[in-house]
């Protein structure tokens, strides 16, 4: 357990100086996005998950050199954190298109399905835990289908729930401290990858934190959503990773819900697309309607951004913990 806390600690030093480079280079770039949550509108560096994944790679990079030339190191890379590695990889360099061209609906449904593949040969076995029918062997099926379309989905979720300062980084960081801590306790693999994430995002969230000095981008997004994603596959938690995501899959709910309602309704204003609210005199924040998770709280209530983002934190930490106590 000390060399896990070691290794958190090294991404998270690493992390604090990796982004702080990255916004002043990019704030001097002029790659920058708005605030729309601050009454000055201020603009502020951009794709930080670019800083994540470079963490990431030199703690892969470091540990393994230092594992080479002295035999010692503070936690072994197994073979399923290096093909972690490469689809987390995937999944932050498709962010980095997604962030700066526009890759175009069709390619963001099905590129990100063939970027798991590399994970496969790691699992070799489809058979997987699910309470309270025991180890049932779903073959070809779980390695060919579930697998990828488990990480796909999950790293959209976590693209998706997000649009407040510290929202999403604090959310991930929550679930990769409790897919960490289960996978210790159930002595599973990718302890390596989990860690240096875990560490790396901490780094990221003291910057991303309100007020937000860098945003993550849709880099960070699919990249942290990735690592959570072969988190749980790569351990068997398919049934407590889903109740772990639960508040994220309710919000990707209320957004088909929206798509079908202004389908079916589209001269109605109720339903028309509007992506960001505004900020009261008061600092409280004005949304637009309630269909989104994190808009239901303001739109009921007269609370701030970090007083929701808190609260989607709490919501996340009850489900995680859930998640936490359902056997493996």
């Amino acid at each position: 357990m000390l060399k896990i806390i070691l290794l958190i600690s090294a991404s998270f030093l690493l992390s604090i100086i990796v982004v702080s480079i990255q916004m002043r280079k990019f704030r001097e770039k002029g790659i920058v996005a708005v605030d729309y949550y601050k009454k000055d509108l201020r603009r502020i560096p951009t794709s930080g998950g670019l800083a994540i994944l470079c963490v990431l790679f030199l703690m892969y990079i470091l540990m393994s050199e230092l594992e080479t030339s002295t035999g010692l190191s503070l936690l072994k890379i197994s073979y399923m954190d290096w093909k972690a590695l490469i689809v987390v990889a995937f999944f932050g360099s498709f962010g980095v298109l997604d962030d700066f061209t526009d890759v175009g609906r069709p390619a963001k449904i099905f590129l990100p399905f063939t970027f798991s593949l590399p994970l496969l040969n790691a699992i070799g076995s489809g058979v997987v835990i699910l309470p309270p029918f025991g180890q049932v062997d779903l073959g070809l099926f779980y390695l060919l289908l579930i697998v990828p379309t488990y990480i796909m989905v999950v790293s959209n979720l976590v693209n998706m729930h997000s649009g407040f300062n510290g929202m999403a980084a604090g959310l991930s960081a929550i679930l990769l401290g409790v897919l960490l801590i289960k996978s210790v306790i159930a002595g599973r693999d990718t302890l390596f990858m989990l860690s240096c994430m875990f560490g790396a995002l901490l780094g990221f969230l003291y910057y991303n934190w309100y007020p937000s000095r860098i945003f993550d981008g849709n880099v960070g997004a699919l990249a942290v959503g990735a690592a959570i994603g072969v988190g749980i596959v790569a351990n068997g938690f398919l049934v407590s990773g889903f109740i772990m995501l639960i508040p994220h899959t309710v919000n990707f709910l209320m957004y088909v819900y929206w798509r079908v309602m202004r389908k079916l309704h589209p001269e109605d204003e109720r339903w028309k697309p509007v992506k960001f609210g505004r900020v009261r005199d008061d600092g409280t924040l004005e949304v637009p309607n309630a269909l989104t998770l994190k808009w239901v709280l303001p739109y009921h209530f007269r609370m701030t951004e970090k007083q929701v983002v808190l609260a989607m934190y709490g919501l996340t930490l009850v489900f995680c913990v859930i998640g936490l106590f359902i056997p493996y």
